[in-house]
């Protein structure tokens, strides 16, 4: 099999939690907890989970927005953490993101032209002024805007347009990986579609590679090659889209894919409640993270071993000790 465009190797996120009068370290968040997983060129890996489970993290900390605690990031055959300075602007040619939040992600006091433009003048991509607005023209085009929005301001726009902006201005730089941190969830859901379709159709043109994180299961199903679930720091299961939603194997993500609704009245689900809270990532539960909340768990095997991702049929890997 050829390299995999990406692959994550048992990477980890702690923030620090500071207190007392010498502000030291007292504690700390365990938000990425040993993650691995490969991309492939062209494929696009949907990262699912509760809010709060790390998945935004995982994305930043292979993008080096944020810096990881342990772990490798390999990004063409290269472990992108031990890059420098120098290194991490080249990077940034090939791997971009989108943002959650399309009304903080651009800046109100710059107009749409100098927001997607900005990339272009840093790596010197465009040779004049005229090669400039052309190539921001075109990038608007591609996202289904006008080339004269480029001298309007982002409070002129709706959500999803400004959504479109935040996606030409990853295309900027033409990069082979685009982190998709959850943008349709502040969408109306008609809009959503939209972008959804948009993505889609630039991925086909550009052959583009996309890490989807999203929280919404019916989202991540059209849109993702493969599909990997978060609880409270760690992967709990991963496999093709078609196959996870078919035949779940692990116990949180049955009870995900039961509260997705069905369009169709005549169709019955049976809902699955997970009894309590999601445990403290400053004290997560001993062995498996998920056994205080779990429906099968058995003790004290649940409570006390970790259970391994391992692979239990072709491309269909999982995180639970009473599942095969």
């Amino acid at each position: 099999m050829s390299e995999p465009l990406l692959r994550v190797n048992e990477l980890v996120k702690n923030f620090a939690i500071k207190g007392g009068v010498l502000r030291r370290t007292v504690d700390q968040v365990h938000a990425v907890d040993h993650v691995s997983f490969e991309i492939a060129a062209g494929e696009t890996l949907g990262l699912v989970g509760e809010s709060g489970c790390g998945k935004s993290t995982t994305g930043r900390c292979i993008l080096r927005l944020i810096e990881p605690t342990e772990g490798e990031v390999w990004f063409e055959g290269r472990n992108v953490v031990e890059f420098n300075g120098a290194e991490l602007i080249k990077l940034r040619r090939d791997m971009q993101i989108i943002f959650q939040d399309p009304y903080a992600s651009l800046n109100p006091r710059m107009t749409i032209g100098a927001i997607i433009g900005e990339a272009l003048t840093i790596h010197g991509l465009a040779k004049d002024r005229h090669a400039y607005e052309d190539r921001v023209a075109e990038l608007l085009a591609t996202v289904g805007l006008n080339a004269d929005h480029m001298r309007r301001y982002p409070h002129e726009f709706s959500g999803g347009q400004r959504q479109r902006i935040g996606i030409a201005r990853a295309l900027a730089v033409s990069p082979k990986l685009i982190v998709c941190d959850e943008p349709v969830s502040a969408l109306d859901v008609s809009i959503q579609a939209q972008v959804i379709n948009l993505l889609e159709d630039l991925q086909e043109q550009f052959s583009l590679t996309y890490l989807f994180i999203a929280h919404d299961l019916s989202v991540v199903e059209h849109i993702s090659t493969r599909v990997a679930v978060m609880y409270l720091g760690r992967i709990v299961e991963m496999a093709a889209a078609r196959d996870l939603y078919d035949t779940p194997l692990h116990p949180y993500t049955e009870a995900l894919l039961s509260a997705v609704p069905i369009p169709d009245p005549m169709m019955k689900r049976q809902r699955i409640r997970l009894q309590g809270d999601v445990p403290n990532p400053i004290h997560p539960p001993t062995g498996c993270h998920f056994h205080t909340r779990c429906p099968i768990r058995e003790l004290p095997l649940c409570s006390t071993e970790k259970p391994a991702l391992r692979q239990t049929r072709p491309g269909h890997w999982v995180a639970c000790h009473l599942r095969e």
